[in-house]
């Protein structure tokens, strides 16, 4: 009877060791991401083996994109937090570490958040030829943020310094040749200057809407050159704009 005792108790005990290491292989598996280099991102982030697998597919078939992973407790605000990895020209995208799970494992929702993605870059590209002229001269980049019920946002990271600079240069520069010597002076004028990156002056302008955000940018742009006067025609720049694509 002893021996029948002693075999179960040893059946008993590999079961809760098979348990454990299953439990652990599957908490491993969640959290393994925790040492990756994901690239750009806000907050800690952490992905599974998989989810982490397809975030470097989807950065490699949006190639012309820059994406920024953030973390699920900092998806409030993440816009302002982006505004350091804007490049010239490059579009950011954030997104949280829910959707890349979600979208390692279901095909459809993949289907769908990719589509949002690749229809709100097509937005931003179309919208840039609504802006006033001199609205794009301060804009850094643009940007992307899709929410759990599928709805694209907006936002722009624009370089304040560089109204401010140009204003200046125009009233010195009396031929191309002075104003770029100008330009060079107040470059390294502006670098100088604490609490600024390279110069420069950076905000984030955040809209719900491609219409709202060129009003809002060419608001911002109009605010700053405000010793001007513009034409009605200047003002009414970006108020109708064309959604279908």
């Amino acid at each position: 009877m002893s021996t029948v005792g002693q075999t179960g108790g040893i059946a008993n005990n590999y079961d809760s060791t098979y348990t454990s290491s299953a439990q652990k292989a599957a908490e491993t598996d969640k959290t393994s991401g925790a040492s990756r280099n994901y690239g750009n991102t806000i907050g800690d982030v952490k992905l599974s083996d998989k989810a982490a697998k397809y975030y470097e597919t989807l950065k490699n078939k949006f190639s012309n994109m820059d994406f920024v992973l953030v973390s699920n407790d900092q998806v409030e605000g993440a816009e302002q937090k982006a505004a350091k990895y804007a490049k010239t020209g490059r579009t950011l995208v954030l997104i949280d570490a829910d959707k890349i799970e979600k979208m390692a494992e279901d095909e459809n929702y993949r289907k769908k958040y990719e589509g949002i993605i690749g229809n709100a870059n097509a937005q931003l590209q179309s919208m840039q030829e609504q802006l006033a002229s001199g609205t794009m001269q301060n804009v850094k980049t643009f940007g992307i943020k899709v929410d759990d019920h599928g709805n694209a946002s907006y936002f722009a990271v624009i370089d304040k310094s560089l109204a401010q600079q140009r204003e200046r240069i125009e009233k010195k520069a009396e031929d191309k040749k002075a104003e770029e010597k100008a330009a060079k002076a107040e470059e390294a004028k502006e670098a100088k200057k604490p609490g600024k990156t390279n110069g420069e002056d950076l905000e984030t302008i955040s809209a719900s809407s491609v219409e709202e955000l060129i009003r809002r940018l060419n608001n911002s742009y109009f605010s700053s050159m405000s010793d001007n006067v513009f034409t009605d025609q200047e003002l009414q720049v970006g108020q109708q704009f064309d959604f279908r694509l």
